[in-house]
């Protein structure tokens, strides 16, 4: 059986430098070898994963799009799930499935055909997402926090019970709930006489939970507490944040109110990673724009931008085309907030407000710590867009985010924090637009027959269909039909008749028809593609792109 080094050099996921290195480690701190290349940021524990699975001819189960089956789980006590590490995953014609991050863990398999009296079906997970799963999957059996916040409202309502202790366990049951749901965002709404309570999942807003007005002001005083805000101020909005852990994990929620007609509204942005560390062929950008990007994030020097609204995975993005610079010859710099993934080879900085310690000074500190890439976490205000071309101009190659809606409309917005029209034609090297949308559920999948709006759309970009696919809801999508999120993208690249069109002002519309000429996708266009190819539902591609 190959070694799993080799493999993965035999592969091209790692090279003979960067293996060199992680054994080097090895020999100081004795750790495994996989471990460490993960460690390094030179393979994700998904890709160790899926190597370790292909050496032993096992199947890969990607826990990140996998819905646990409680059915299963009741099979298996949790400390015996733990102690042999493997985790229960679903039932099938009477035999558990279960993962296991090493694929020679026999006692695994061992204690689950004694317990069950028959053999499992055995499948390989990936070791970051193990334990995290595990936790997850065995409290929220455990503790059905859906049931517990209708177990306090009725305590609430037939007890009058509004006291701090009731207000905290609401407040906490609400926000954990959130995890259970894999939300970004918390939407506490008041009306006239009841508070409703929202999830934002896969970019979608679901209705959670409705709640008696009479708890609204100890909720909202609970998080303005955790936030350090003032409880006094309620004509006034105000933002804070504040931390808050569950299963030996640290969530940085970010916390807005806003004064409304009937009481303040909250939307709590929970910030908890941006998923698997991956690479830009798992991103779903096509094959096209793949080598587009890759070749992109090899130049020396210039500006590369990730444009789209929040949440549309522009951080994900970045780290994935990081994947492509040799971090052993480049010195790599990343300034954010927070800092998402952790990286030994990187030198990475988290920005904090309150002392006075942003992107701009930040980045600015970091140009004498002699750079060849800089990671801006996002271009918010004057200085920092100044920052980002001095760097570009002076040799670095500097990688950032900005808020736009497609690639073209980014060159009006830096124009607006006052950088020069000049210094921009000369720094800009490529502005990549995206957004997600979400992928149908595999397992509920079927066709339907396309309304004559529908097909009009299709065959405006050559495409001449009658049916096409959707999800028909299951219990593995939660009944919405649809599982994980996928990218669509448009990719401008500014060669010198663009520069020169944004040096003499030409208009947005005269720069995206001639970077359309040039072979640039519209986001439409990739997201009407997907629709035809069955990834994504032609529902999802008018909600997303209009």
């Amino acid at each position: 059986m190959e070694k799993v080094g080799t493999l993965l050099r035999t592969k091209g996921i790692v090279s003979d430098k960067q293996l060199r290195v992680a054994l080097i480690q090895q020999a100081i701190t004795g750790d495994l070898l996989g471990d460490i290349l993960v460690k390094l940021g030179f393979v994700t524990s998904r890709e160790l994963g899926q190597i370790l699975a292909e050496q032993s001819d096992m199947e890969f189960v990607d826990l990140v799009e996998f819905t646990i089956e409680e059915e299963a789980l009741k099979m298996i006590p949790k400390e015996t799930a733990e102690k042999t590490e493997f985790i229960p995953l679903d039932i099938k014609n009477g035999r558990l499935g279960i993962g296991i991050t090493n694929p020679s863990n026999i006692s695994a398999v061992d204690t689950v055909a004694r317990l069950t009296k028959k053999q499992p079906r055995v499948y390989v997970i990936d070791k970051d997402g193990f334990r995290d799963a595990l936790e997850r999957a065995y409290f929220f059996m455990e503790n059905p926090t859906h049931r517990n916040i209708e177990d306090t409202i009725t305590e609430i309502k037939t007890a009058g019970a509004t006291s701090g202790s009731t207000m905290t366990k609401l407040t906490d049951l609400i926000v954990i709930d959130g995890f259970r749901r894999n939300t970004s965002d918390i939407h506490i709404n008041p009306a006239a006489d009841i508070v409703h309570v929202f999830y934002r999942v896969d970019g979608i807003l679901q209705y959670g939970h409705g709640i008696p007005k009479a708890v609204h002001n100890g909720i909202i005083s609970r998080i303005k507490i955790l936030s350090e805000l003032d409880i006094a101020e309620q004509r006034l909005p105000q933002d804070g944040s504040f931390n808050f852990s569950f299963l030996n994990k640290r969530y940085d929620i970010r916390v807005s109110t806003v004064p409304t007609i009937y009481g303040e509204n909250i939307v709590m942005r929970i910030l908890a990673g941006i998923g698997p560390f991956m690479k830009v062929e798992k991103l779903g950008f096509d094959e096209t724009n793949i080598k587009k990007i890759k070749s992109l994030f090899l130049k020396p020097y210039g500006i590369i931008l990730i444009t789209g609204p929040t949440g549309s995975g522009k951080t994900t993005t970045l780290y994935a085309a990081l994947r492509e610079i040799d971090f052993l010859e480049k010195n790599v710099f990343t300034v954010e907030d927070p800092v998402e993934y952790k990286l030994s080879l990187i030198k990475q900085t988290e920005v904090n407000e309150k002392i006075g310690y942003d992107f701009a000074r930040a980045g600015r500190n970091f140009m004498r710590q002699d750079p060849n890439v800089l990671l801006l976490g996002e271009i918010r205000d004057e200085e920092t867009a100044r920052i980002a071309v001095r760097a570009s101009l002076t040799g670095q190659l500097v990688l950032s985010t900005l808020h736009a809606n497609d690639a073209v409309s980014a060159i009006p917005r830096l124009l607006d924090l006052n950088v020069d029209r000049f210094l921009l034609s000369s720094s800009l090297l490529a502005i990549v637009a995206q957004r997600l949308v979400r992928k149908i559920c595999p397992s509920c999948r079927t066709t339907y027959n396309l309304n004559n709006y529908e097909v009009s759309v299709f065959k405006g970009y050559d495409i001449h269909l009658t049916s096409a696919f959707k999800g028909e809801g299951c219990a593995r999508c939660n009944g919405t039909g649809y599982l994980g999120r996928t990218v669509i993208g448009e990719i401008l690249i500014l060669d010198d008749e663009i520069k020169e069109m944004i040096y003499s002002g030409a208009s947005v519309t005269a720069i995206q028809v001639n970077g359309v000429k040039k072979g640039m996708r519209l986001l439409k266009e990739d997201a009407v593609k997907k629709a035809a190819s069955g990834i994504t539902s032609m529902d999802e591609v008018l909600r997303v792109t209009g």
